[in-house]
């Protein structure tokens, strides 16, 4: 089961971590079969993704590959801001060509990937959207040319 620490982290038992496994291999792998896999019901599985899924400690969602959808160009990019991060990270979040949002240390303050239809949509995104925001000093794009891996297993290390 999932629990929480005093930090409200989720600790995850090892029968769940062999649930989210199996389903990181198949993500349409039925109950039944993963608790074959893991020494559990068909109704303990279902009960332990359900509490899985509203705890917010995993998802379960159909990946695709941008380029096959018609979104031909993904960048990272690196923003610097000035002050307070945190509205600039939740207005970069409400944005739907951005997939992820990521406070760092180092070069830059926030890090964020988007996917966009083509250079031109980029170009908008960064320019008229992202550097519009209040508070953000300076961006760094780095353009994808070609996506070598991309995995979704590093979740049970």
């Amino acid at each position: 089961m999932a629990t929480r620490d005093k930090n409200g982290n989720a600790t995850i038992d090892s029968v769940s971590l062999a649930i989210i496994e199996q389903l990181q291999e198949d993500g349409r792998r039925p109950y039944a079969a993963i608790g074959k896999a893991v020494g559990l019901s068909e109704a303990a599985v279902r009960q332990r993704v359900q509490k899985l899924l509203d705890q917010g400690v995993m998802q379960i969602v159909a990946v695709t590959d941008p380029l096959t959808v018609g979104f031909r160009r993904q960048a990272m990019v690196g923003i610097n801001v000035e002050g307070d991060l945190d509205p600039v990270a939740d207005a970069l979040t409400e944005m739907g060509e951005v997939e992820y949002v990521v406070v760092t240390a180092g070069s830059f303050d926030l890090i964020v990937e988007v996917v966009c239809e083509d250079d031109d949509h980029l170009l908008e995104m960064i320019n008229k959207r992202i550097r519009a925001l209040p508070g953000v000093r300076s961006t760094e794009s780095f353009v994808y040319l070609k996506l070598k891996k991309q995995t979704y297993t590093w979740g049970t290390r």
